[in-house]
């Protein structure tokens, strides 16, 4: 008897320990596509790893490095764009997880418009979610390959409901991504034009970033945090409809499921690649990373070369199929 309470004593110790609290300083409001962070009370995938996760909302992936900076989080859910833009004005950033590597970002206008190619947007009025989001840095890159600059166009902060100043008629187009252009279809945009960035550089949309001295001292920490997200990831790919129901409560725009499941079908392709097929999700595709550094200071978007073997790590991602 005295060893068996010896035992459950053990137990309720261990069960007793408090979480480390992992805070997220996040691109966006909470919406239905990051559903897997969403449903932590529901799914407990971090609990499970010893982690309290917050999340903090924002507007943009550049909003999100500068909660990340001024120490109101951990973790940035960020965009390359952002980490490249912060690394070139000397900030010490390591980016520990490719969240989205596929390039989601494009450039909407109506048929009517006669907006078919990026050429076409000189002169004209773009909206974008702000001027520290993925949707403004990659329309500046979809402009410089092309020969413009954001002089050439009138560029609009519209906030993250950007496609209804399009289909107002305050902006001749709009930079969003693939899931604001099936939410915005689903409201009755019409037919559209749809440049994809993608096409000019596939680039991963989102990333994991955190300060270099964080990542030094909280490897383990973020180890655990990185396997928690992988599982939510994994349940997300897995089971979309359950994900797209608790949507329903946990995202601001999440009242329709059926919309919520073709949102989180999106993003569930946007989360794989032939790296992450091979390595597991999570895994950054390095060249990839490079060609995006060396092809924003081509553009002259930043000034520094950018060496991405120093600041890009997937050495605490879990592996393929198996616990960190």
């Amino acid at each position: 008897m005295a060893c068996v309470a010896l035992l459950l004593s053990g137990w309720i110790s261990v069960r007793a320990q408090p979480l480390d609290k992992v805070t997220v300083a996040g691109w966006s409001q909470p919406i239905s596509e990051i559903t897997n962070l969403l449903a932590e009370p529901d799914k407990g995938f971090f609990k499970a790893r010893g982690i309290a996760l917050d999340y903090v909302p924002g507007t943009g992936g550049g909003a999100a490095i500068q909660t990340l900076l001024a120490g109101q989080a951990d973790v940035a859910f960020t965009d390359p764009a952002s980490f490249y833009l912060a690394l070139d004005k000397g900030e010490k950033l390591v980016a520990i997880y490719d969240i989205y590597p596929q390039n989601v970002f494009n450039v909407v206008a109506l048929k009517g418009s006669g907006i078919r190619t990026a050429a076409d947007l000189r002169g004209k009025r773009i909206g974008v979610y702000s001027l520290s989001s993925g949707t403004y840095q990659n329309l500046l890159v979809l402009l410089h390959q092309v020969g413009l600059s954001e002089k050439d166009v009138t560029i609009q902060p519209t906030g993250l409901l950007n496609f209804a100043p399009l289909m107002q008629g305050q902006v001749d187009a709009t930079a969003a991504t693939d899931t604001g252009l099936l939410v915005a279809r689903a409201k009755g945009l019409g037919e559209a034009n749809v440049i994809e960035v993608r096409d000019q550089l596939n680039l991963s949309s989102d990333i994991f970033v955190v300060k270099e001295s964080y990542y030094e001292r909280n490897r383990p920490l973020l180890q655990r945090f990185l396997a928690g997200y992988r599982d939510s990831a994994a349940w997300m790919i897995a089971r979309p409809e359950e994900a797209a129901r608790i949507a329903v409560s946990r995202a601001i725009n999440g009242r329709d499921e059926a919309v919520n499941l073709e949102i989180i079908k999106l993003r569930n392709l946007s989360s794989v690649s032939p790296v992450t097929e091979r390595e597991g999700l999570g895994h950054f595709d390095i060249e990839a990373m490079q060609k995006g550094a060396d092809t924003f200071r081509s553009l002259g978007l930043i000034a520094r070369p950018l060496a991405m073997k120093a600041v890009v790590r997937s050495d605490l991602v879990p592996a393929r199929d198996g616990a960190p």
